[in-house]
């Protein structure tokens, strides 16, 4: 198939009638008729479906300071779009949508859930059975874990025993169970108490390690999350097990540079399962390859030239004149802008060849090498053992960009202390690569080593990480306050729409609209009644009759066409 992007033509995107399957609405979608686990390969079998089909990555950017508004005359761009960038309710179904996440990360937990449940019950203990328990009890954590920095706030040893998180599912359970939210701290301590159950027992004996929780993707996993929990000392300890001492394999931009400007070969090799920064892949159902790439569909929230220049990728930077060894892609056009990698692997899964139909796919590295290196680097921040951290980020940045400055804790300070803070100028609209931090654990004032270095690795975070949705995470932990900000047609902030405060709760994605009907308390809203009122007549038939003005849904769709 001959794809088309936005500096060759526009993109055309089928349109169908979004449908919703019941057994894809609710938490307790586990049928009571299930196949019996007796042997050690049906219960791996399972295991393949415990890792979610659905991803984040769409409503992250979104939510995210990574996006840019340019304006409601811009054709491409969608209902479910201007819900998520303007931090609405979201009532749009769709593959990138909240509820079809919600509704995969508990179908994994159930999964999860009936592979433990028969490892107790046919009293499997083999080496075999050692590492199923752990891939089961990692699958259950991380879904737990996506779940509930999602659907709830930044985790804070100051609130989360009282801030909503999500239901918990720890035991297979019949399909009328109901489930009050736990606390967020709650969801915490039994995703930790899940790692430590794991940890020990995990392996990589797979046929394909790196879709599955191997061990290195397992310590990367703990490090992402004992970062989240305020654990500093455990996040530099997983980080340095997944590391082996060392500080790498990172991935080699240099060999991305010395490669054509040929999208498909870029993005295949970012992907590449035999790269060892890549530590865990996933494959998704979604169309965001297409939204968060380079194409022209969904540009009317963008990671555009302005944001490049002045916040992140190309914005004047700590490493000074040195340039990427493989420069991004930064171009405008007829109703797009855009900064962006060539790493969101679009791909399209037909199932009729003939007919050209099928699925559009997703994949993305869950987790790598440098994300855990910026992980340790942050938490050794924390620990404000600033030579150590700057020796983890002079290894990222020396990987990603020429250039011979080598970072000191002073010269960072210097550099980020002679930057103003975004968003300063008297209609809080300009840029910088400085952004005020309001996180509820204690940093030192701005202006010091330790907020400076923050800056820093929050800096370096983002470039890592665009288009993935994980600064989503970074802005929620650091409370970060972010505007909607619309451009005009030069590509300039003109006004500010809106401002995400540090205290807003819509940093909690609203729980999905099917969820809320069926009982699951919904996130409190500022001036807004939580109330769900539930439609008249069948819950199926109301969701059914919901449409879409792009297509959004699971169902066959044609491929687009040369």
């Amino acid at each position: 198939m001959k794809k088309k992007y936005i500096f060759l033509s526009v993109l055309a995107t089928a349109v169908s009638v979004t449908t919703l399957s019941s057994c894809d609405d609710y938490l307790d979608t586990m049928p009571d008729n299930r196949t019996v686990l007796d042997t050690e390969d049906k219960m791996s079998d399972l295991l393949t479906s415990s890792y979610p089909a659905y991803e984040y990555a769409l409503v992250n950017e979104l939510m995210s300071d990574n996006a840019d508004y340019y304006g409601a005359e811009n054709p491409n761009g969608g209902r479910l779009g201007d819900q998520i960038y303007f931090w609405k309710d979201v009532t749009e179904s769709a593959n990138e949508a909240p509820s079809r996440l919600w509704s995969s990360c508990y179908n994994c937990i159930a999964n999860a859930n009936q592979v433990l449940e028969s490892l107790k019950e046919y009293k499997f203990s083999d080496d075999k059975a050692q590492q199923l328990k752990a891939e089961a009890l990692l699958c259950r954590a991380y879904a737990h874990f996506i779940l509930v920095n999602e659907f709830g706030l930044a985790y804070n040893t100051k609130t989360s025993t009282k801030d909503l998180g999500v239901p918990l599912s720890t035991k297979v359970e019949k399909i009328t169970a109901k489930h009050e939210r736990a606390s967020v701290a709650a969801v915490y301590e039994q995703i930790d108490k899940d790692l430590q159950e794991a940890l020990p027992l995990v392996g990589d004996n797979y046929k394909v390690p790196k879709y599955h929780f191997n061990v290195k993707a397992a310590y990367a996993f703990a490090t992402r999350f004992y970062l989240f929990y305020e654990k500093w000392d455990e996040a530099i300890k997983y980080a340095d097990l997944c590391l082996g001492g060392q500080r790498g394999p990172l991935r080699d931009w240099s060999v991305l540079g010395s490669m054509a400007d040929d999208n498909d070969a870029l993005i295949n090799h970012y992907i590449s399962a035999d790269l060892g920064c890549n530590l865990m892949f996933s494959d998704f159902y979604s169309s965001s390859g297409i939204y968060l790439g380079a194409y022209v569909v969904y540009k009317r929230y963008s990671h555009g030239r302005y944001l490049g220049a002045n916040e992140d990728i190309l914005a004047n930077n700590v490493w000074g004149s040195g340039g990427y060894y493989k420069r991004p892609l930064n171009m405008a056009g007829a109703n797009f802008d855009i900064c962006l990698f060539n790493k969101m692997a679009y791909k399209f899964q037909y199932t009729d060849p003939v007919a050209q139909t099928g699925y559009r796919r997703l994949t993305l590295p869950l987790f790598t090498t440098d994300e855990v290196l910026l992980s340790r680097a942050e938490a050794l921040i924390m620990k404000k053992q600033y030579d150590k951290a700057c020796e983890d980020l002079n290894a990222w940045m020396h990987n990603i960009v020429n250039t011979t400055v080598q970072l000191t804790p002073t010269l960072i300070q210097n550099f980020y202390n002679s930057v103003n803070y975004c968003y300063d100028d008297v209609d809080h609209l300009q840029s910088t690569v400085k952004k005020h931090l309001h996180p509820a654990f204690d940093i030192d004032a701005e202006g010091s080593v330790q907020e400076t270095m923050l800056q820093c690795v929050l800096g370096f975070r983002r470039i890592e990480t665009v288009q993935e949705g994980k600064r989503w995470w970074d802005i929620k932990r650091y409370g970060i306050e972010i505007p909607r900000r619309e451009m005009d047609a030069s590509g300039q902030p003109s006004k500010v729409l809106d401002v995400l405060k540090k205290d807003d709760p819509r940093r909690a994605v609203q729980i999905p609209l099917p969820q809320r009907n069926a009982g699951v308390q919904p996130n409190p809203r500022n001036g807004e009644s939580s109330t769900v009122v539930a439609p008249a007549g069948p819950l199926d038939k109301f969701l059914n009759n919901v449409t879409s003005d792009v297509d959004f849904s699971n169902k066959l769709i044609r491929a687009p066409k040369n």
